[in-house]
């Protein structure tokens, strides 16, 4: 019992005096569907606090990254896959879809990830945490394969892109 409490202590200690840990975003990939809905693929790179964190399920990084992501683009998201350096999504109703006479323009929301750090702030651990929540690299990919690329930007302008008739 005693050697119990003698480790937990120092567990705690170790977690005081350790530096901050870093949540890094590496990778943010937005494919938009014909149907204007997108599948969203982010990935990141957690530090070994977080690790812990996930690990006893204190923190859960898809869920944020989820919250964040409705936030940003203002439609429901859906977690299909989650790991531990990455997490998948499905929105419906992503980009909004106009035809025209030419063709079809896909218009895609404003994505903004500064929400993330607001979320984050609420755990406890949250002064333990240094987190970068700007993509090394963001791809807005379109139905016929045109690609918008974005690099260590947090957020993401809306853009739009036309999709001649074949």
């Amino acid at each position: 019992m005693r050697h119990a409490i003698l480790a937990g202590c120092l567990l705690v200690m170790m977690l005081i005096a350790a530096p901050a840990g870093a949540f890094t975003a590496d990778t943010l990939e937005v494919s938009v569907n014909e149907d204007g809905s997108a599948d969203i693929t982010f990935e990141y790179t957690l530090s070994w606090l977080e690790r812990i964190g996930v690990f006893f399920r204190i923190a859960e990084p898809e869920q944020e990254l989820k919250a964040a992501l409705e936030s940003a683009a203002g439609v429901p998201v859906t977690v299909t896959a989650a790991e531990s350096d990455r997490a998948v999504f499905s929105a419906l109703k992503f980009a909004k879809v106009t035809p025209g006479n030419d063709g079809v323009i896909y218009s895609t929301p404003e994505i903004d990830l500064t929400g993330a750090q607001k979320i984050l702030d609420d755990y406890w651990f949250a002064p333990l945490v240094r987190a970068d929540f700007s993509p090394d690299l963001t791809v807005v990919r379109f139905p016929d394969g045109h690609e918008e690329r974005f690099n260590n930007q947090s957020t993401i302008p809306a853009l739009s892109h036309a999709v001649p008739k074949i």
